[in-house]
């Protein structure tokens, strides 16, 4: 009677399937029997252990979408300001725009710390912590532009659909705790260029895509929609996620364990154990008032704030935006734009890296400062409708450009690489965003050519088929 009774409940798909297409749906189920037996079992976010012993467990991402400027931060070029409003003696890369003489620093820079590495005046208070970072001036990506270029970083492809970064590293290593998710991608104010797709799942379980949060939000509520239940108890929400997934269960395995059906059980799963943490994770307003002065009350200094409080709970992947689109573009005003970014995030990251430091979780904690290009070191001709007529900022540049590392096992106090002597390319160690990947990956504890997904009949990697790990990058 039950099985007459299901039939009766039988979509006129499924019907037409059984009848018509059952030997075809038995032969197409051996040939994506490993895609589907990739997402069947056990839940995808458990933790797992990587290749060899890693020295990071997880991974904060402050991400200045837009691209900052690298000669107004942290690759001084005395040479550029020698030239200021001079034409530079090499011919200017190829960039997005027209541009023109040399644009100097309006900053100026100064030696910190035991290792002397020099720092703009813009990240004063951050730079107290550079006997603990590596300071990366040879990044280079591949073409000028947004959109490409973010996805090449986040995602290791600039334009096919991929995992992100943050969804290959809980793949490979789940996630310390299962009533949060274990990768959160925050933006105050709403999304960046290429929105979600920054970090989406693609081929993996969906469950291990990035959780968006806009930490603009004042209220917990707003943060995390729906979190609490005004109409029920926590004993008969169970009661209702019980039933519906066992009947999404059922529906599941008449469909050879569909990848989608798999990680919408594994996230409604999640959605409920939320509701035990999740409200104390987002609370800033349970830290000291000292303590959020400390970071500031920027919406940027909220997100800083958050990422400490998650990482601190077990989330193994935690990305924050400066801002909604682009906030870095600065095509004009570049110094009044430089200053007013720079405010806010050299105080938060400052804070930020304090309290990991004092807490001992720097140690076991990889901070990443950077965006998806830098800027050019010659100013941007003035263009109609774009910078009204101003000649003040900095075109895109993916030639040459910097990155940051701190703590997770990083080598301290160290400069890696070198731009030419005006900052436009990437000439001394050229470091590619895939090598890039390959050696954050390698701090993991993975070696980036075994973490892979079978998917359309080949072997995925986040760094496709290239990709070498910079050694001296690691201590």
């Amino acid at each position: 009677m039950q099985r007459r009774l299901e039939e009766l409940f039988m979509s006129r798909r499924a019907l037409l399937g059984r009848m018509g297409a059952g030997f075809a749906g038995l032969g197409l189920a051996g040939v994506l029997g490993a895609e589907a037996q990739a997402a069947d079992g056990d839940n995808p976010m458990l933790p797992k252990k990587p290749h060899f012993p890693a020295k990071a467990k997880r991974v904060i991402f402050l991400f200045m979408n837009g691209g900052p400027s690298q000669v107004d931060t942290w690759d001084p070029k005395p040479k550029l300001t020698e030239y200021h409003g001079k034409a530079l003696p090499i011919n200017n890369y190829g960039t997005e725009r027209k541009t023109g003489a040399g644009l100097g620093s309006p900053f100026k820079f100064q030696k910190y710390g035991q290792s002397g590495i020099e720092v703009s005046e813009l990240f004063s208070k951050t730079a107290a912590f550079v006997d603990e970072m590596c300071v990366i001036n040879s990044m280079h990506a591949d073409v000028p532009n947004h959109e490409p270029s973010l996805l090449l970083m986040n995602c290791g492809d600039a334009r096919q659909i991929r995992p992100s970064f943050g969804s290959w590293t809980c793949y490979g290593l789940g996630t310390m705790n299962q009533n949060l998710p274990g990768y959160i991608a925050m933006c105050p104010g709403g999304f960046p260029i290429q929105e979600t797709q920054n970090w989406q799942a693609g081929f993996l379980p969906g469950v291990l895509a990035g959780t968006y949060i806009d930490p603009s939000k004042r209220e917990v509520e707003q943060l995390v929609e729906h979190i609490r239940s005004h109409y029920a108890s926590g004993a008969q929400q169970r009661e209702q996620l019980d039933l519906i997934q066992s009947l999404n269960k059922k529906h599941q395995a008449a469909r050879a364990k569909d990848a989608q059906l798999e990680s919408r059980i594994q996230s409604l799963e999640l959605a409920y154990r939320m509701q035990s943490e999740a409200t104390d994770a987002f609370d800033i307003n349970l830290e000291s008032e000292s303590t959020r002065e400390r970071y500031g009350d920027g919406n940027f200094a909220r997100g800083c704030l958050m990422a400490r409080r998650l990482a601190e709970r077990g989330v193994r992947f935690i990305q924050l935006y400066t801002g909604a689109g682009q906030p870095w573009d600065l095509h004009d005003d570049l110094a009044d734009g430089m200053r007013r970014l720079c405010g806010e995030a050299d105080k938060a990251i400052s804070a930020l890296l304090t309290d990991l430091k004092q807490s001992g979780m720097l140690d076991e904690t990889l901070v990443i400062w950077g965006g998806e290009f830098g800027r050019t070191p010659v100013v941007e001709l003035p263009t109609p409708g774009a910078n009204a007529g101003k000649m003040n900022g900095r075109d895109h540049n993916h030639w040459g450009f910097t990155y940051w590392m701190a703590g997770g096992g990083v080598k301290k106090g160290t400069v890696y690489g070198a731009t030419d002597e005006f900052g436009f390319k990437a000439e001394k160690d050229p470091v590619h965003i895939h090598d890039f990947h390959a050696t954050v990956l390698h701090l993991l504890g993975f070696d980036h050519t075994k973490l892979t997904y079978r998917f359309a009949g080949r072997d995925f990697r986040l760094t496709d088929v290239q990709g070498n790990v910079i050694k001296e990058l690691i201590g």
